[in-house]
C-alpha cells in the first residue's frame, strides 16, 4: 500500500523519463489528478485522462530530451511545508516552478501570485 500517493505520482514521472517511456498509467485520486493537470498547463507533460479507476499521464519530449529535467517532492506527510505567495522559493534560479496547494485548489506558482494566495508546497519541478 501508498502511504504517499504524491510522491509516488511523482516519482513515477521520473522514472517514466528516465526509461524513456511514451506512456504511464496508475492508480486515480482527484489530488493526483490536479497535480498532473498542472504539470499539463506548465508543459512538463504532453496529457492526462481519467480512464475508470486509473490516471494516464503521456511524458513529452523534445526531441529525445525529457521536458523537466527533475523534481523534487518538498512537503512530506511527516513534515509539511507552508509558504506565503510572497515568500515562495525560486526554483533552479527561476527556470523551475513550484506546485502549491492552496485553498483555491491545486495550482503552480504563476497563479498562486495572480490569486495572491500561499499554501502548502507540494513540489518543485525544473
Amino acid at each position: 500500500m501508498v502511504t504517499d500517493p504524491l510522491s509516488d505520482l511523482l516519482i513515477r514521472i521520473k522514472n517514466g523519463y528516465r526509461a524513456g517511456l511514451t506512456t504511464l498509467k496508475m492508480p486515480w485520486s482527484r489530488t493526483k489528478g490536479a497535480v498532473a493537470e498542472v504539470l499539463v498547463s506548465e508543459g512538463y507533460v504532453s496529457s492526462v485522462k481519467h480512464e475508470g479507476t486509473e490516471l494516464v499521464v503521456e511524458l513529452k519530449y523534445k526531441g529525445k530530451e525529457p521536458a523537466m529535467i527533475d523534481l523534487r517532492r518538498v512537503s512530506k506527510p511527516g513534515q509539511r511545508i507552508y509558504s506565503s505567495v510572497k515568500q515562495l522559493p525560486k526554483v533552479w534560479g527561476g527556470l523551475g516552478i513550484n506546485i502549491l496547494s492552496t485553498p483555491k485548489g491545486v495550482v503552480s506558482e504563476k497563479v498562486a501570485k495572480k490569486l495572491n494566495v500561499g499554501g502548502e508546497i507540494i513540489a518543485q519541478i525544473w
